[in-house]
């Protein structure tokens, strides 16, 4: 049996690409797989499973499962697929099929969470700068929203 990999749509490569630390850019993080999985998780969190349905990308590569465990990311991807599935069984450590099913939706948040993060990330000249007050946002909330500017509570 092949060990699974982790493909990445084409049409959020050049995306991935900017987000990981290299010779043409400055991203926040180190490797294509930390990339993937926060991604993941932010697709993961607004539930939006997208299919890789516009094709696989060849640079960057598909990513080997083995990668994703090596940087501490297996329990991760667990969590995540029980969360998305509602499955517990997908955990299986000796299911061939649960493995590639938690590929598969690890692969289907982490396009949503990438069409998410470039909707976030628009127009923004350094990607660190917007992703840090996305996630204050995200951990702290907004505040409501005042519909008419009160005059009273300064009398």
């Amino acid at each position: 049996m092949a060990v699974h990999r982790v493909r990445i749509s084409k049409d959020q490569a050049s995306l991935v690409e900017a987000l990981t630390m290299g010779k043409e850019s400055r991203g926040t993080f180190e490797t294509y797989a930390d990339v993937v999985m926060f991604a993941a998780a932010y697709g993961g969190k607004y539930q939006k499973l997208i299919p890789l349905d516009n094709g696989i990308s060849q640079d960057p590569a598909p990513i080997s499962l083995e990668i994703f465990i090596s940087r501490g990311y297996d329990w991760p991807i667990k969590l995540l697929a029980i969360a998305l599935s509602g499955n517990t069984h997908i955990i299986s450590p000796y299911d061939w099929e649960a493995q590639t099913q938690r590929v598969a939706i690890l692969e289907q948040a982490a396009n949503g969470g990438l069409q998410l993060l470039e909707e976030e990330l628009r127009g923004a000249v350094d990607y660190s700068d917007r992703l840090l007050l996305l996630l204050n946002k995200e951990r702290f909330g907004t505040s409501e929203e005042i519909t008419e500017f009160d005059l009273t509570r300064f009398l």
